[in-house]
């Protein structure tokens, strides 16, 4: 039978009523069983009177009878569950498990009241036009103007696009029920594109025209989710490689969220967290936040450490939003990157640099740029602007003028202080995610809510390493070897630290034996320091990926930094002002900001004290503090901890390893009766034993190679490291119980080679 011969049977079969044989409609199957028998009752009642409306009349639309309903069915299951499918269903955009936040699976029937209530009120949040029913209507309305013909060749059309639909089936539905069954199995929005698709596919123009009018906002809607999910859904991770990228939802381990309510941050640099609400907060209820006088928040910020992945936390609320259904009542969220503003304010705005805030929504986001409903009061959605402290111009919050209409073109300057003060979009939240010594720059007043992102918990450092492995004993080779030193467990906190310690060590046991001894360190502080710089040549100088080079000024900017590291070790204090830098020869902004190795101190609530700032942990002042010694000892040949007049001059001779040794001597020394040296000795230590880690070194801070004790062939070098040795071992022996083990890993440095 050929296919033609086949449309036509299914066309024309018929039950022995001569009207076609239907499948029950999938909505009336979700009713209550109370509703399906009073409505057998009245339609018993019905029969039986004569003269009485019939439940059905004949209409035109398809071959036989069809049911003819003066309304839709729009229960209250249907209507809180807009996403119902099939178990072997087509979704669009839901193709993982969607059993997190705000699930769109049906839910169990219940009996408390109350329940039903919420159930109810989260329905309601949900924006009409944005709802199934809406959707119904609008696709029953559009397909109603077809003949017989152009709906068979619509369905046939809708098979072609989405094969799980069965074209038999297809056939047999008349419009209530194909427009039904669409919806039940692939969700709303797809079922309302995939009747666009159809309908231009036949040449039906006009209705198409009408159907994309009268749903636009879901259109626009579910374009949007499209996009985020192919923005978000993976995640690159340093360097972006071919085959290197990990999906967002298998690594991802939401870092501790608390809400500052005025008092310190609670951090690794060891601010004072009296102020931050010690319970923790899911990252899809950051916008169910309240200001003091209960009215929901418009504005917040969220804040955090250099690699404390806020980037990562707005991609994960994104994706909730767009893949899981969470934030129903936010119709649409809108990610504009203050990096990515920045670069268009610099490099792709029109010679006038001014544009209007529905163009600029509109470069990024098609359709969105003639829409007229993100001004009215009903139109609840999120402008989701990460990394602030990518947009280097300085916004004047004072001297800026006043624009409040969505179409006035203006400097981005203006459009953004606008935004932030409430004029413009009024009906938008606004979500500013950046560092601190960036986001204290807002004025207060623009600001309902502050949250911190504080980093990993022990349990979250675990989890997230062992996400990242198929290799279950790789991971747990891993996460063990990790903790056997406890500074760097401490700095784990950090997740970018942590994927750092996943990187490195899975490179590492790829060598037999490798394991046996607890890690080294100082190679992670110098790959900490070395990418951050990178990372700021990148954001903020705008060099590209391939071509980062540091220069002398770079180089001279890490010097001092170190310098001010060591001026604080000795006075035994881990947090400076801006009279300190200024001492330094250090730019405030530079260093606070853009370096990504300190950060601004969060003042204590009802104080005006002056800004303070520190490094991001302790221990990386301690680490700075003996970079500094390192490069002065390696680049001009004197010993800082020494007075001025003890340089060591080396014109004559090579930089012989003695002299090294001599320098460590120095400071094995300086840690006797200060234990707050015993960190720069450390790392003095394994600044001077061989390893790739001087390899990075070189070409950045070095010209040519460091002095090493260890790495160098010859007698006169394994006399130079035995001595050394011997010094630790020495050193070991005679100190007191709490420093010997500072003294055995600072061997373990100076010697160890399992890189």
């Amino acid at each position: 039978m050929d296919s033609d011969s086949e449309v036509e049977n299914i066309l024309h079969g018929s039950g022995e009523d001569g009207r076609m044989n239907r499948p029950p409609s999938s909505y009336g199957s979700m009713r209550s069983e109370e509703e399906e028998d009073e409505e057998e009752d009245l339609e018993r009642s019905s029969n039986s009177s004569e003269g009485a409306n019939a439940p059905f009349v004949p209409v035109q639309g398809g071959a036989g009878l069809q049911l003819f309903r003066a309304t839709y069915p729009e229960t209250l299951h249907t209507q809180t569950t807009q996403h119902t499918k099939q178990q072997d269903g087509c979704i669009i955009y839901s193709r993982e498990d969607t059993s997190g936040v705000n699930s769109p699976e049906p839910p169990p029937p219940v009996e408390d009241g109350d329940q039903m209530e919420d159930e109810e009120a989260d329905s309601e949040r949900l924006h009409p036009e944005l709802a199934m029913p809406h959707v119904f209507k609008s696709i029953m309305d559009v397909l109603s103007r077809l003949s017989v013909e152009d709906m068979t060749n619509f369905k046939i059309r809708v098979h072609r696009e989405e094969k799980n639909v069965i074209l038999p089936d297809l056939l047999q539905w008349d419009n209530l029920d194909l427009v039904d069954k669409l919806i039940e199995q692939l969700g709303h929005d797809y079922a309302l594109k995939l009747s666009i698709n159809g309908l231009e596919s036949i040449k039906k123009i006009t209705e198409a025209r009408d159907l994309k009018e009268k749903c636009k906002r879901v259109m626009l809607c579910f374009h949007l989710k499209q996009q985020i999910l192919r923005k978000f859904k993976v995640l690159y991770e340093g360097v972006p490689r071919p085959g290197k990228q990990q999906l967002l939802d298998t690594i991802y381990v939401q870092p501790r969220i608390s809400r500052r309510l005025g008092a310190g941050i609670e951090s690794a640099s060891g601010g004072g967290g009296s102020g931050n609400d010690s319970s923790p907060m899911n990252v899809t209820d950051l916008l169910r936040l309240r200001r003091d006088n209960g009215e929901p928040v418009r504005t917040l910020v969220t804040t955090g450490l250099p690699g404390i992945g806020m980037s990562v936390v707005a991609a994960r609320f994104s994706m909730d939003w767009a893949e899981r259904g969470a934030n129903k009542d936010i119709q649409f969220v809108i990610p504009l990157s203050f990096e990515s503003l920045w670069s268009f304010q610099k490099f792709q705005l029109p010679p006038s640099k001014e544009m209007s805030i529905m163009e600029v929504i509109g470069h990024y986001y098609q359709g969105f740029g003639d829409v007229s409903f993100l001004d009215e009061p009903d139109c609840r959605f999120l402008l989701l602007m990460d990394s602030f402290d990518c947009y280097l111009d300085t916004l004047n919050w004072k001297k800026t003028p006043v624009v409040s209409d969505s179409r006035t073109a203006a400097h981005l300057d203006v459009l953004i202080v606008n935004l932030i003060r409430g004029n413009l979009l009024p009906s938008a939240c606004i979500w500013i995610l950046g560092r601190q010594a960036a986001v204290s720059n807002i004025p207060p007043e623009f600001i309902d809510a502050v949250t911190d992102i504080d980093g990993f918990s022990d349990e979250m450092k675990d989890d997230y390493l062992r996400r990242r492995f198929q290799d279950e004993n790789l991971a747990e080779n891993i996460v063990s070897h990790y903790k056997r030193r406890p500074v760097l467990r401490a700095l784990c906190q950090q997740p970018f630290v942590c994927w750092l310690a996943a990187t490195a060590f899975q490179r590492c046991y790829r060598y037999q034996g490798y394991g046996k001894h607890p890690p080294r360190i100082t190679p992670f502080y110098i790959h900490v320091m070395v990418i951050q710089t990178n990372r700021k040549l990148q954001r903020y100088c705008g060099q590209s990926e391939n071509h980062l080079k540091w220069s002398p000024e770079d180089v001279h900017r890490m010097r001092s930094l170190g310098k001010l590291a060591l001026t604080m070790v000795k006075k035994q204090a881990w947090v400076f002002s801006q009279q300190d830098l200024k001492e330094h020869n250090l730019d405030t902004k530079e260093i606070t900001l853009f370096s990504g190795l300190c950060t601004e101190k969060v003042p204590l609530l009802g104080t005006s004290e002056p800004k303070q700032f520190c490094f991001i942990h302790p221990t990386f002042q301690e680490f700075l503090a003996a970079m500094y010694i390192f490069m002065v000892f390696h680049l001009e040949g004197w010993n800082v901890l020494e007075e001025p007049s003890r340089k060591l001059f080396l014109s004559k001779v090579p930089r012989a390893a003695e002299s090294a040794v001599d320098l460590l001597r120095c400071v094995v020394k300086q840690t006797r009766g200060a234990p707050h040296m015993d960190m720069v000795l450390l790392f003095l230590c394994g600044m001077m034993s061989r390893g790739n880690h001087n390899d990075m070194l070189r070409g950045k801070l070095f010209q040519a190679p460091a002095p090493q004790l260890a790495g160098l062939e010859g007698t006169r070098k394994l006399q130079e490291l035995e001595e050394a040795r011997k010094l630790l071992e020495q050193e070991s022996k005679c100190a007191p119980a709490d420093r010997r083990a500072n003294l055995e890993d600072c061997l373990r440095e100076l010697v160890q080679e399992d890189e």
